[in-house]
C-alpha cells in the first residue's frame, strides 16, 4: 500500500486550499448555508475552472481522467473548509454511476456538461424508513409506451432545489426477495410532476423531500440494466461512502491543530490552557485519533483509486471517523470553553457537519454490520 502523496497531489492540495481559503470564509459559509439555495454560483463557476467537476471524468468526455485519490484530496480540503454546496452529489452521486453504468450515449450527453460545471446532480435513494438497502426501495416506476411514469416520494434528496438532474432509484417490478426489481432513472429534475422541498436539518445542507406525481421518463433514460439497478446502488454507497469518509477527516484535520492552537494562546489563571495536564491529554488523544483516521481513510481511499475490492476497509474508516469526527468537534467546543458556543467561532459549524456526516452513506451502526459480514459473523 502506498499513501504517499505525489509531487501533483501536493500542487493539487495547495491550489485547491488556497482558492478555498478565499471562496470560503466562515462569514461566506454561514451566508451559504443560511441562504434558500445553499449554493453559489460564481464560486460553482470558479470550481469548474479548475476542472474539480471533471476530476474523475476521462478526457474523452472532457475531463481531466484523474484518480479517486486525487479527488479524495479536494475533498480532504472542502471538509477543512467546510465548504457547502452541490460538489459532492454531482460528482460522487452522478459523475460516478453514469461512468459505471451509463451507456455510451448517456456518458457523451450528460459527463462532459457535468464536468465543465454546466450540471447538478444528485442522487434519490432514501425513503421514509429510512433503509439503505432494497427493502427500502417503494417508489413505483411502471411502464408506458416509450416511457415509465415514476410515482411517490424520496427523502433526504442532497441539493434537490438547485440540481438539473436526479438519479432516482425506482422499483420496476416485485421479484423473489427485495433485490429484484430495482431500476436507475436519469429523471429530469424540473420535469412536469417533480417538486423539491428543504427539509430543515441539523447540518444546513439543504436536504430536500423531492415527491413524483406520475413523471414520465424515456426507456433510454434507464441508468443500467432495468430490474438490475442495486450493485449499481451498492458501488454509488461504498464510494460515497468513503468520500464523505475523506471530508470528514479533512474537517479533523482542521480542528486538531485550530484546537491545539487556541490552548496555547488562551490564558487562564495566569497561564496558557496548554500548561495543564489534564488538557495536554484531552488533546493527546485527539492526535490520535486524527492518526489513525488518516491510515484507515487512505488506506481505503488508496484500494478504491487501484480498483481493488475494499467494502470492508471502506466500512471500517467510515465507522470510526463517524464516531471521532463527532468526538472531536464536541472536545473543541469543550476546550473553546464559552467561546465555543457563540456562533461567530468556528466550532459550532464542524460540531453541527460533524453531526450530519455520520449519518451520511450509513451511520456507525451500518458499517459494523457490514463489517461483521465482511469477517464472517453473520452471512
Amino acid at each position: 500500500m502506498d499513501t504517499s502523496f505525489t509531487e501533483e497531489q501536493t500542487m493539487l492540495r495547495k491550489s485547491t486550499a488556497d482558492f478555498l481559503v478565499e471562496k470560503y470564509p466562515e462569514a461566506k459559509v454561514r451566508e451559504i448555508e443560511e441562504s434558500d439555495t445553499g449554493h453559489d454560483l460564481e464560486i460553482w463557476r470558479g470550481m469548474a475552472e479548475l476542472g474539480w467537476m471533471g476530476l474523475v471524468i476521462p478526457e474523452e468526455y472532457e475531463g481531466m481522467g484523474m484518480t479517486f485519490q486525487d479527488l479524495s484530496i479536494v475533498l480532504e480540503e472542502m471538509g477543512r473548509n467546510i465548504a457547502p454546496g452541490p460538489f459532492f452529489c454531482t460528482v460522487l452521486e452522478g459523475a460516478y454511476p453514469i461512468l459505471d453504468a451509463g451507456s455510451e450515449e448517456q456518458k457523451k450527453e450528460f459527463l462532459p456538461k457535468i464536468a465543465n460545471g454546466e450540471l447538478i446532480f444528485t442522487l434519490a435513494l432514501l425513503e421514509a424508513d429510512d433503509i439503505h438497502d432494497a427493502s427500502g426501495i417503494a417508489v413505483r416506476a411502471v411502464p408506458k409506451g416509450d416511457d415509465f411514469v415514476i410515482n411517490g416520494i424520496k427523502l433526504f434528496v442532497e441539493q434537490a432545489i438547485n440540481a438539473d438532474y436526479m438519479i432516482v432509484v425506482t422499483r420496476t417490478r416485485e421479484g423473489a426477495s427485495p433485490e429484484d426489481g430495482i431500476t436507475l432513472f436519469i429523471v429530469d429534475a424540473k420535469a412536469p410532476g417533480v417538486h423539491c422541498e428543504v427539509i430543515p436539518t441539523i447540518g444546513m445542507e439543504k436536504l430536500c423531500e423531492a415527491s413524483f406525481k406520475d413523471v414520465a421518463v424515456p426507456k433510454k433514460n434507464i441508468l443500467g440494466e432495468l430490474d438490475k439497478g442495486l450493485p449499481i446502488v451498492r458501488k454509488v454507497m461504498e464510494r460515497a461512502a468513503i468520500a464523505k469518509a475523506s471530508e470528514s477527516l479533512g474537517a479533523m484535520d482542521g480542528i486538531v491543530p485550530m484546537t491545539n492552537d487556541y490552548l496555547k494562546d488562551r490564558v487562564q489563571y495566569d497561564e496558557p490552557l496548554a500548561q495543564f495536564q489534564a488538557l495536554q491529554h484531552i488533546m493527546a488523544d485527539m492526535f490520535i485519533s486524527l492518526t489513525t483516521s488518516k491510515y484507515l481513510v487512505y488506506k481505503a481511499v488508496w484500494m478504491e483509486s487501484e480498483g481493488l475490492p475494499c467494502a470492508k476497509e471502506v466500512a471500517m474508516a467510515k465507522s470510526y471517523v463517524n464516531q471521532n469526527y463527532k468526538e472531536l468537534s464536541r472536545w473543541m467546543i469543550r476546550l473553546y470553553g464559552g467561546n465555543g458556543t457563540h456562533r461567530e467561532f468556528k466550532p459550532g459549524l464542524y460540531y453541527r457537519r460533524a453531526k450530519a456526516a455520520s449519518i451520511a452513506f450509513g451511520d456507525t451502526g451500518f458499517q459494523r454490520e457490514k463489517i461483521a459480514r465482511a469477517i464472517g459473523l453473520v452471512s
